[in-house]
């Protein structure tokens, strides 16, 4: 079923029509294609076309003295099967944007991490299945 409904959002998003359940009417950020991360809400969208057509999401970010970075970027690689030497932890369907190492990736929503920006599986999959290489990603307080 959950693949059933990640494929039902990626092709609504592929038509550019929102998914019926998670689509916002907006976000915070200004970006036309792409993804927006508010840390202050611990929140987050794609975004096609000017529009919210994904989320929001709930994520986690980074913790006091490992925050996310604010700013606009662009991502620049996707690692499906990623694994965080410096932390010895999984960071599976990992989008990254900054070069520093900080990306989108499945993880704890309970725990905050030491810079990335942690999803559900189901975002982090349509995440991964949604964002490319050049896209942006604008993250705001």
């Amino acid at each position: 079923m959950r693949k059933l409904g990640t494929a039902i959002a990626a092709l609504a998003l592929t038509f550019g029509f929102a998914a019926p359940a998670q689509a916002a009417t907006g976000t915070p950020c200004s970006i036309q294609e792409g993804a927006c991360l508010r840390l202050s809400t611990n929140e987050a969208w794609l975004i096609y076309h000017g529009q919210a057509s994904y989320g929001p999401v709930p994520v986690t970010h980074g913790r006091p003295g490992f925050e996310t970075p604010t700013g606009t970027f662009s991502v620049l690689r996707k690692v499906k099967d990623e694994w965080s030497k410096p932390y010895n932890a999984p960071m599976p369907y990992s989008v990254y944007f900054t070069d520093n190492g900080i990306a989108f990736h499945e993880g704890s929503l309970t725990e905050q991490s030491h810079g990335c920006v942690h999803l559900s599986h189901e975002a982090a999959v349509t995440f991964f299945d949604n964002l490319f290489p050049g896209e942006q990603v604008q993250v705001v307080r």
